[in-house]
């Protein structure tokens, strides 16, 4: 068996399927590569099994989003190492080799990120991942390469390995061993923000994770869900809740989750006045949402919840008061 799985996760995705697994089979012999697919009821099996015979199909019986579409595949796969990759995503030649081997050498560390950069334009970061994630003291995300809406050229300004604080969903690398014993994403949050949880809850029992630039690919972004849909700010702004939920620690969980309360109306009056009012509701709707998962999702927080999470007290003032647009090292 090789030590490596490389997962597709897959809903009516032909098109994708048909752009990017060219790659993904080129550049992979050193993995099993399977496509796991969420119900779809376009001819995305089809397509595979007809042109890819080597790709190990997994069927689940419904759409379970990325959360529980991954974890309900995966229960199925059996190798050392998980590479969850979006359909999405181009790979680029020895794109594994530095991942197997910080795997190898360095026990300690449980999840990777690659170098991410953009499809459409590649010679800048890609929005999600770009150069590896962290969070604030408030629980707001972002990366080296891109903070809010900038996002940095790549000048090999970050072509380092170095530890940080959450890895990208759209190629994310983690232990077997380590994905079941922290039982995988929280199904709950359906998409978004589900892999910053599950690195935030390695992270407070003690794994870390990693990125390095020595492993390349690029990523379109938005190709399932796009920054318009209402749907996907609902899933952030109620997934953010919930995340911080389960892993703030307890002397900052009321007055963090309070306070982003309050940014999240000021973000919904925003929304209001750019005419964007099917927004508002859905910041609306994920707050009733989080009100009722609440009682759920506290019992669900772990005996230790680690006090130097953040990189940086606020990346909101940061940005936008002192004018900080790129990742402060």
């Amino acid at each position: 068996m090789k030590k490596i799985a490389v997962v597709v996760l897959n809903w009516n995705g032909v098109k994708l399927l048909e752009q990017f697994l060219p790659s993904v089979i080129s550049y992979s012999s050193e993995a099993s590569i399977y496509v796991a697919d969420n119900a779809s009821t376009d001819n995305s099996i089809q397509f595979v099994k007809d042109n890819y015979p080597t790709i190990k199909i997994i069927k689940n019986d419904g759409n379970y989003g990325f959360s529980n579409g991954y974890n309900i595949a995966l229960q199925q796969v059996e190798e050392e190492y998980y590479c969850l990759l979006n359909s999405d995503v181009e790979v680029t030649e020895n794109w594994l080799t530095p991942i197997l081997s910080i795997f190898e050498s360095e026990s300690d560390v449980a999840i990777i990120q690659p170098k991410i950069l953009d499809f459409k334009s590649k010679e800048y970061f890609e929005y999600a991942g770009a150069a590896g994630g962290f969070i604030d003291k408030y629980g707001f995300p972002f990366c080296r390469g891109r903070i809010f809406e900038t996002i940095e050229k790549d000048n090999l300004q970050y072509n380092d390995e170095k530890d940080i604080f959450w890895a990208s969903g759209a190629c994310f690398f983690i232990r077997k061993e380590v994905f079941r014993n922290l039982n995988g994403f929280d199904g709950d949050f359906f998409a978004h923000q589900e892999e910053i949880d599950l690195c935030w809850r390695a992270f407070n029992v003690g794994y870390k994770a990693k990125y390095t630039s020595k492993s390349i690919v690029y990523h379109v972004g938005g190709a399932t869900l796009n920054e318009g849909n209402p749907k996907k700010t609902f899933l952030n702004f109620r997934n953010s809740l919930l995340m911080l939920l389960k892993n703030l620690p307890k002397n900052k969980l009321f007055s963090i989750i309070f306070l982003r309360l309050v940014l999240d109306g000021i973000a919904g009056i925003k929304f209001i006045f750019q005419g964007k009012f099917k927004h508002c509701f859905a910041i609306i709707k994920a707050h009733f949402h989080f009100y009722h998962l609440i009682s759920k999702n506290l019992k669900k927080r772990n005996s230790v919840q680690k006090e130097n999470y953040f990189h940086t007290k606020s990346i909101v003032y940061s940005y936008f008061v002192k004018g900080g647009k790129v990742f402060e090292r």
